[in-house]
């Protein structure tokens, strides 16, 4: 099928790490702003935003390495975001668009925080805006605004954390509706709040499907270990990235310059939250895990004070945030609030 939205355009990047997938709007110039997706995903999420984002700024989208079109290179997990984001800073050099405005989603709000830490001083970041982004003490296994670990190998985090069903229909190209777990009912129950549908629902599975699948890729690998709930992160593949043994950002004061930050997140996501449904911890202590430990050994991670956590200190050392909350959306605001979603973040882009 057609993925791509009238008067969107498509490139092939050569840089010198890999080949890289990027989207513009046809005849647009102006200040680039690059979109970055998140896990089990591509570009494609973000056509619709890029086509409606009011000038003057130029929309761009990328695709990280094992999902669209870009290179499948193998992902080292031992240094978190680090191939994501250093995939993203050659994709920047290649394309001339420093200072550029960075829009993460999700796993990919994770990215622009590795390439702005790795990059201070130099990296030409003119705003950032952060759309339900992972926690920077990552994804599982931790009990405190401090992203203090339940378990010092990282159990409960990694690439045992997925979902063996949800992997399997991905892999098998399952474009159907018939489970629960298959891609199209994981976006319309996770993605978007129910019971929204978003227009382009086919083009979206279509990027879900687009994701690699494997030990370099999603899920990544594994190791068995005696803590609850038996699992710890491989050094392989995607979700290993975002465990908090190997993804960590606990301090944002010491960045200069520090560009104004964005924090997008939706009332309802289920994904990065408080009592997020991919939390191996809170799904413990609703029963759908067995032999939880219980709160005082293992509470669900508080992903959003982690977050707020980080950006209150970032503030604190002369820069500056906003969180905003979208009400009635979930995971993706800008799929299924797209008219809030882009009023903030134009007004975001036009006050940086």
């Amino acid at each position: 099928m057609e993925t791509l939205l009238p008067g969107i355009t498509a490139q092939r990047v050569p840089t010198d790490r890999l080949t890289a997938a990027v989207l513009s709007v046809a005849g647009r110039a102006g200040p680039a702003v690059l979109f970055v997706h998140g896990n089990v995903s591509s570009s494609l999420f973000w056509q619709p935003a890029m086509l409606a984002l009011p000038g003057p700024f130029r929309p761009l989208a990328v695709d990280l390495r094992g999902f669209g079109d870009t290179d499948p290179e193998p992902v080292d997990a031992t240094r978190g975001l680090r191939d994501y984001a250093d995939d993203l800073a050659a994709v920047i050099g290649a394309l001339g668009l420093a200072p550029v405005h960075l829009v993460g989603w999700s796993m990919g709000g994770g990215v622009v925080l590795q390439y702005l830490v790795d990059r201070p001083g130099a990296h030409g970041v003119a705003s950032l805006t952060l759309v339900d982004p992972v926690s920077p003490f990552g994804f599982g296994g931790t009990r405190d605004a401090r992203g203090t670990l339940c378990d010092p190998p990282g159990a409960g985090s990694g690439g045992g954390a997925a979902n063996p069903d949800f992997v399997a229909r991905l892999a098998a190209g399952d474009r159907t509706g018939e489970s629960p777990l298959s891609p199209r009912q994981v976006l319309l129950a996770h993605y978007v709040k129910p019971p929204y549908v978003p227009e382009h629902l086919d083009i979206f599975v279509e990027s879900m499907l687009s994701t690699r699948i494997g030990d370099d890729h999603y899920p990544g690998t594994s190791r068995a270990v005696d803590a609850w709930p038996g699992i710890a992160p491989g050094d392989r593949g995607v979700l290993n990235t975002m465990a908090p043994t190997h993804f960590r950002i606990a301090d944002l004061s010491t960045l200069e310059p520090k560009p104004p930050v964005l924090w997008l997140r939706g009332a309802d996501d289920v994904i990065v939250s408080d009592t997020s449904l991919y939390d191996l911890a809170y799904l413990g202590s609703i029963g759908a895990v067995p032999g939880w430990p219980g709160a005082e050994a293992w509470p669900p991670q508080p992903m959003l004070a982690q977050t707020r956590a980080v950006l209150d200190g970032y503030a604190a050392a002369g820069g500056r945030y906003r969180e905003v909350v979208i009400e009635d959306s979930g995971h993706g605001p800008h799929l299924d609030q797209p008219g809030r979603f882009l009023a903030e973040l134009h007004g975001h882009l036009s006050g940086a």
